[in-house]
């Protein structure tokens, strides 16, 4: 049985739902959104385990119309040398059974073709899990976006930009100098 299978229609509901229940730490989707990143998107997944969807995943290539201010900045400076996997979701009920894990393995090996995956993780207010697992499997910060502590207005939420180097890079070849 698969572990990825490509989100149909069917499965709009449930990847609603899912991420409505984590938007604290994802940003907000409804269907009209989910329509426009699912035309976007390289891959968008179901997790199954056991023949039961068990979360989501979206990952976005170089050159795609991805409006995220994260995905712009890999994409300014990666060039088309990056996968950018834009959301995981897992719902609670299939946490802590490797899931996450053989997840990445998958989409590791997909990223592999661009020489790195890259992603974004909440760094203020911190994400310690997420931050921990992610250099655990070998990612490393490479910049950070949001607003700074004294900033008006105040403070609301900084990102961690993570890469992991995978295999062969491609040269990155800046927007600037692409044709």
């Amino acid at each position: 049985m698969p572990l990825l299978r490509p989100i149909t229609p069917a499965d709009h509901a449930f990847v609603l739902d899912l991420n409505h229940h984590n938007v604290e730490l994802l940003s907000p989707l409804d269907q009209d959104r989910l329509g426009t990143l699912l035309d976007w998107a390289d891959r968008a997944d179901v997790i199954e385990h056991e023949g039961r969807p068990a979360g989501f995943v979206l990952t976005f290539a170089p050159g795609s119309s991805y409006d995220s201010e994260n995905y712009r900045w890999f994409s300014d400076h990666f060039g088309d040398a990056f996968l950018y996997l834009d959301r995981i979701v897992l719902d609670h009920r299939f946490r802590r059974l490797g899931l996450g894990r053989r997840v990445y393995d998958e989409l590791e090996r997909h990223a592999a073709t661009y020489g790195r995956m890259v992603l974004e993780v909440n760094a203020e207010p911190p994400n310690q899990a997420s931050l921990d697992f992610h250099r655990n499997r070998g990612y490393t910060e490479v910049h950070r976006l949001g607003s700074t502590p004294g900033s008006t207005p105040a403070p609301t939420k900084i990102v961690a930009l993570m890469e992991r180097v995978l295999g062969q890079t491609r040269p990155i070849t800046p927007v600037a100098d692409r044709d």
